[in-house]
């Protein structure tokens, strides 16, 4: 139950790293707020950082992994350029922004409750996620 856990846990951290990269590439480009930009840059490296050592993990189980959701990510991508051709702003990057670190922080959290026999190495990772996550919401605040 332990390893089952773990792999599903470290699936659901994957997905969700992968989502906030992506998320983060696909505003970047219209950031015009240089300090915004970097809390953005930095952020995706911390990301790219958790998902590195979520590989290493996956590949101890030898299991490849999980891509977000194709139905969310197409979603996701939607509604950021809806709302960017609507009003190309960084207010509405960081609304953009919060409401996608708001759902992931929710996710994680249920997947932490519902794999709690994962070993506490993958609920670490899980907990950085989301400390991640929510560090960024405060951050950009000041750009809502």
């Amino acid at each position: 139950m332990i390893e089952q856990d773990t792999i599903k846990l470290l699936r659901e951290c994957d997905a969700g790293v992968k989502m906030g990269v992506s998320s983060i590439d696909d505003v970047l480009e219209y950031v015009g707020n240089e300090e915004f930009k970097k809390l953005l840059t930095d952020c995706k490296e911390e990301h790219e950082k958790l998902d590195r050592e979520i590989q290493e993990q996956l590949d101890k189980y030898q299991d490849d992994g999980k891509e977000p959701a194709a139905i969310a990510k197409g979603m996701s991508w939607l509604k950021t350029n809806i709302m960017l051709a609507m009003k190309e702003s960084d207010h509405t990057i960081a609304d953009l922004m919060t409401d996608g670190c708001n759902m992931g922080v929710k996710s994680l959290n249920k997947y932490l409750n519902k794999y709690e026999a994962a070993d506490e190495f993958s609920k670490d990772i899980a907990k950085r996620l989301i400390n991640l996550e929510e560090k960024l919401v405060i951050d950009i605040r000041g750009y809502l």
